[in-house]
């Protein structure tokens, strides 16, 4: 009966594997269809208008966005720098930017703890390195560096409640950037300014899907162009270019990268970070404790609480260069801060600059000077990311506010009274020339003859300066402390992804 029972069996097995092959239960020896090819890059005797959507809670690939803070994770900023390499590669062809436009933070805060949008910075921060700009003063010659500024300053009427408004010593018509909610029409005059000069060049703008899409529409349909655009977000990986000719003519071509992120911080390639010791000031320590050398503990003063303040990164291959934006160099001690800050510090918070607060600085190609101020921002960004921390803007006071006094007092008085930063561990990001100025205020509202901070140096980098304050509210201020960084080792090219 064996030889029967087999050849009664075989027939049937034969048939239920043919029939899973046909279902897709058991594979399939067909071949994937191939992905679409990449279109060519955009031509540089166009006006090339390129939209990098950012992500957001709302709009996000999984695993990209950190739910409690709205801050890119380490795939998500895995996925910018990446980006930024097929940006640059793919869509432009390797030519170099014309300009760069990304979200005004403050106005599109998230979570209940109203923490700003800074995804947009970080999506298009890696792609301003891989780009050049030449920047020049009266009296020296022009000098190129690996940086470019972002432009991310608030338009007419769109400065959001509760936020400083720019300083009229710094006007800033061109470094305007996006409105979240797109008050008084600003994001299609700032589009509608770029197409009406008619300037060849690459054109890129950075934001959520929500702003972008908007955009998209009203271009389209203020213009005329009849094109056909994207009706729903499709993910991080795609990027939108309206090309519009000398002649007028308008079309629109989509790009998908195709990145797989990896979920981890990113590694910095070779060449290895050189550690540089704790030797680029003079150190000091002073301790000023209530009822000792005439100090009163000031009232209202915070207590339990601990200020780590650094200064953004490498930003001057000339002592007049300034754009805004850290140079190539930055790039390496940004993205290394979480690894040389590791076991040195354990702040539960982030702060810096409102980016889209205005600096002066040099002249751009098109004769700008003034600039938004993104470098202290995007310098302390990556740690935040790479610890999951809350990231948050000082934003209520203008940083290049005309009197410079008063604003160090404000400024001592946002991080040091109140009680809102008691029992907090604070890591900082600031301008150098205004942390000794602060600190100094601090130490004057405990008496008018104290010992004062010494200044920073210009070229130092590295220092960490500590600000304790007790549980009696005695204050400890140091600079024995720093990165650990060799600023002078760093590449002027920034890491490549």
């Amino acid at each position: 009966m064996a030889p029967i029972h087999k050849l009664t069996v075989a027939p049937w097995l034969f048939l239920v594997f043919a029939l899973m092959l046909l279902a897709g239960c058991g594979g399939s020896s067909r071949p994937d269809p191939p992905a679409p090819p990449t279109p060519s890059p955009r031509s540089a005797n166009n006006l090339n208008l390129i939209f990098v959507v950012s992500e957001d809670l709302a709009y996000q690939a999984s695993g990209d966005v950190n739910p409690k803070t709205a801050n890119l994770t380490n795939q998500g900023l895995q996925r910018s720098l990446q980006m930024a390499t097929f940006l640059k590669q793919q869509v432009l062809g390797t030519k170099n930017v014309t300009g760069i436009y990304t979200l005004e933070p403050m106005t599109h805060p998230q979570t209940p703890g109203q923490y700003p949008d800074m995804a947009a910075f970080e999506t298009m921060q890696q792609f301003a390195m891989l780009n050049q700009i030449p920047l020049s003063v009266v009296g020296e010659a022009p000098y190129t560096a690996n940086s470019y500024g972002l432009n991310a300053s608030y338009g007419p009427g769109s400065v959001p409640s509760g936020v400083a408004t720019p300083s009229p010593l710094f006007p800033c018509s061109d470094c305007q950037g996006l409105d979240f909610e797109d008050q008084e029409g600003n994001n299609e005059i700032l589009v509608n300014g770029i197409v009406k000069a008619n300037q060849p060049g690459f054109y890129v703008f950075s934001a959520p899907w929500e702003t972008i899409s908007r955009l998209l529409t009203k271009i389209n349909q203020q213009a005329g162009y009849g094109l056909t655009l994207p009706a729903s977000y499709a993910g991080p990986n795609y990027i939108y270019a309206i090309s519009i000719t000398p002649g007028g003519s308008a079309s629109l071509v989509t790009y998908n990268s195709n990145l797989t992120p990896l979920s981890t911080y990113p590694v910095l390639p070779a060449p290895p970070i050189v550690a540089a010791a704790c030797t680029a000031q003079t150190h000091f320590s002073i301790v000023v404790t209530g009822g000792q050398g005439g100090a009163v503990v000031p009232a209202g003063i915070n207590t339990n609480e601990t200020v780590y303040w650094i200064r953004h990164a490498e930003a001057h291959p000339q002592d007049w260069w300034e754009d805004g934006n850290y140079v190539g160099a930055g790039q390496w001690r940004a993205l290394d801060l979480p690894n040389a800050l590791r076991g040195k510090i354990n702040p539960n918070q982030v702060y810096s600059i409102d980016p889209a607060q205005i600096t002066p600085g040099s002249d751009g190609p098109s004769g700008q000077s003034s600039w938004s101020y993104v470098r202290p921002s995007l310098t302390v960004e990556p740690y935040a990311i790479a610890n999951g921390l809350p990231y948050n803007l000082a934003a209520s006071f203008d940083m290049m506010d005309q009197n410079p006094p008063q604003l160090s007092t404000v400024a001592s008085a946002f991080f040091f009274n109140g009680g809102k930063f008691s029992n907090q561990t604070l890591l900082v990001a600031w301008e150098h020339d205004h942390i000794p100025p602060t600190v100094n205020a601090l130490l004057a509202s405990y008496h008018g003859n104290g010992q004062p901070a010494p200044d920073w140096p210009h070229p130092d980098y590295d220092t960490i300066w500590t600000v304790i304050l007790d549980a009696h509210g005695n204050l400890t201020v140091n600079n024995t402390m720093c990165e650990g960084i060799n600023s002078a080792t760093l590449p002027a090219t920034p890491p490549q992804f």
